[in-house]
């Protein structure tokens, strides 16, 4: 178990050895599943790729989007993840779809790996991937969410050496599915590397914007199609409904917008409950941007772990491959020993879980409001709401009211700030001009038969 301060005994294990095993394992029984030699109870996760996806791709290759389509909800670049099965011409669409899915995986846990073997990091990342994917089950395969993820991952890990990469990296994903562009929350806002980072994104997505505006017509049209979406029966607000069904109310649940989702009396009320509470949601990640004095390595990462959690929580629609994006934003915190992740991070980790017992294995319970569906739905939803509610604490504690902290998340001055400040000089070191610490005192000892010689203090 990961410790409440965020450190954990996985870090300890430098070896990789034990985690490829275990990813290659899991990654097996994942693929068993996606190819229907295993079966899951509940319906077929895997439909979607060959009854929508493939649909879906040729449109696409007649050289435009499917904007008739409402179940079409994604930015132009998504074109790109649906087309990407035609890499591989010499097997079907659904099996193509899969295999480049778990390659998706297989970068995201190498990147993992290769920066959890590095100095002030941990391999707790790989772990939380490895388990977390592998928690949420054929689903993380049978969508094209893993792929997004393996971009988010290698956009925050350029952060700090590579923001031009970084930057471009962020703007790509946004344009693969829109909450990429909630890792800027932490990003720094002034010095080079800002302007690096805010400038290469701005620029890349203007470029693949321009891009597949002049490929084909209808790339933008998902956002009217995500506007009209309604209450899904597996978000927050629908346990209203779950529970209200109990006494009588009479909606009901029908496949609308491309989810499952309740229609009927006081549902458009709930969902404009959800998009307040959204609203306020960004306007706490607002405060805290103008609050926060204090940075270290792990900010960025933990405040976009934290912008990703209150954005899926008080979703209108929470669909089990959400849980994906949430694993991989814990585990490259929990790959950096400066984040205060640790607990968010167990709480996804067992949210995810719960979500394969509530899709697929036991989603007729949740659609038909059944006793299990919604203790199940009940408690992975609390999950996610005390995920938010602790990540939050812990990034104004860390950042806002609590003690400096170094870069190694150690109490003490900051010796790495990413907001593009100076950073503070160290305790016995003389302060530059341009730091607001003094210079350390001297003491004069004279020893016998010696000169005198000058010796620093921390003063």
């Amino acid at each position: 178990m990961i410790r409440a301060g965020g450190r954990s005994p996985w870090g300890a294990v430098r070896s990789p050895v034990p985690a490829v095993a275990v990813w290659a394992a899991t990654r097996a029984v994942l693929l068993l599943c996606v190819f229907k030699v295993l079966v899951l109870p509940g319906p077929d996760v895997t439909s979607d790729i060959s009854a929508i996806y493939q649909g879906w791709s040729e449109v696409l290759r007649s050289g435009a989007f499917p904007q008739d389509d409402v179940t079409w909800q994604y930015p132009p670049a998504a074109a790109l993840a649906v087309l990407s099965p035609g890499l591989l011409p010499f097997l079907d669409y659904a099996s193509a779809f899969f295999l480049l899915a778990c390659a998706a995986d297989a970068a995201a846990f190498a990147l993992l790996l290769y920066a959890g073997r590095r100095p002030g990091k941990r391999l707790s990342g790989a772990w939380v991937w490895t388990a977390g994917v592998a928690l949420l089950g054929p689903t993380a395969y049978a969508r094209y969410d893993v792929m997004v993820t393996a971009v988010a991952v290698a956009a925050l890990f350029a952060a700090a050496r590579r923001p031009r990469v970084s930057g471009a990296l962020i703007a790509f994903g946004a344009l693969l599915k829109v909450w990429p562009v909630l890792l800027l929350t932490g990003a720094p806002l002034r010095g080079r590397r800002a302007r690096e980072l805010w400038g290469a994104a701005a620029v890349g997505a203007l470029a693949v914007t321009l891009l597949f505006a002049a490929w084909a017509p209808g790339g933008l049209a998902f956002l009217t199609f995500q506007r009209d979406r309604g209450t899904e029966v597996e978000s927050l607000g629908a346990l209203v409904f779950h529970v209200a069904r109990q006494f009588g109310w009479d909606g009901e649940v029908l496949l609308n917008y491309g989810s499952v989702e309740f229609v009927g009396p006081y549902v458009p009320l709930v969902s404009t409950l959800a998009l307040v509470l959204t609203v306020a949601a960004f306007g706490w990640l607002l405060l805290w941007r103008l609050r926060a004095r204090k940075f270290t390595s792990a900010t960025l990462a933990d405040a976009a772990f934290t912008a990703v959690l209150l954005f899926v929580t008080t979703s209108r629609v929470i669909s089990p491959q959400y849980m994906i994006w949430l694993v991989g934003a814990a585990a490259v915190c929990m790959t950096l020993r400066a984040s205060r992740m640790g607990l968010p991070a167990v709480l996804v980790l067992l949210a995810t879980g719960v979500t394969l017992l509530e899709f697929p294995v036991w989603f007729a319970d949740v659609v038909a409001s059944q006793g299990r569906g919604v203790v199940l739905l009940a408690v992975r939803n609390g999950l996610l709401v005390a995920a938010s509610l602790a990540a939050c604490r812990r990034l104004w504690r860390s950042t806002v009211t609590g003690p400096r902290l170094r870069a190694d998340g150690a109490r003490g001055p900051s010796a790495d700030t990413d907001d593009g400040r100076e950073a503070p000089a160290e305790p016995g070191t003389v302060a530059s001009p341009r730091t607001a610490e003094p210079a350390p005192a001297r003491r004069l000892h004279v020893s016998r038969g010696a000169a005198p010689r000058t010796t620093a203090t921390a003063g």
